[in-house]
């Protein structure tokens, strides 16, 4: 599988201040590992992240070039994207984005479907697959075996109603 190199980071969601600070809702595991990045990157343009911080599970951003209130507003509703290359991940960790079409297979190696969704619940990630039919695996070792990304590959272990 193809990896993109421009992984979604979040959303600019608002404005925080007045000196051009904008508010971040972040999509990647947490506001700490985005807080980490020197830049990122709206309407494919980069930008030097001056300043960032945590504030009630918002990130709150200082961007190069964004002076005020008014210049922030602007940016209000932009997706934020951060390059693949700058991103350190523990191993055996991957972005969502990568697996998504991944096969899914059980541990006898019959093909059960292709992941095309992750639903985020407050318990755990739920895989949602497509094969003959859907299946909602929730991401828990019980049910995930083992995630091969690069390949694209899922092993999981159904039970009866999955």
């Amino acid at each position: 599988m193809e990896k993109k190199q421009y992984i979604e980071a979040g959303r600019i969601v608002n404005t925080h201040g007045v000196a051009g600070e904008v508010k971040i809702e972040v999509w990647l595991d947490s506001p700490q590992f985005l807080k980490s990045f020197k830049r990122c990157f709206i309407d494919r343009r980069e930008v030097k992240l001056l300043s960032a911080r945590v504030h009630k599970g918002f990130l709150i951003v200082k961007l190069e070039g964004v002076e005020d209130v008014n210049a922030a507003m602007a940016l209000k509703g932009r997706t934020v994207f951060i390059d693949r290359a700058d991103a350190r991940l523990p191993k055996g960790a991957f972005f969502l984005q990568d697996i998504i079409g991944a096969s899914v297979v059980d541990e006898s190696g019959s093909q059960i479907g292709k992941l095309v969704d992750v639903m985020e619940t407050p318990a755990s990630n739920v895989y949602v697959v497509k094969g003959e039919r859907e299946h909602l695996i929730p991401a828990v070792p019980e049910f995930i075996l083992s995630t091969d990304a690069d390949n694209g590959i899922i092993t999981v272990h159904l039970i009866e109603g999955m």
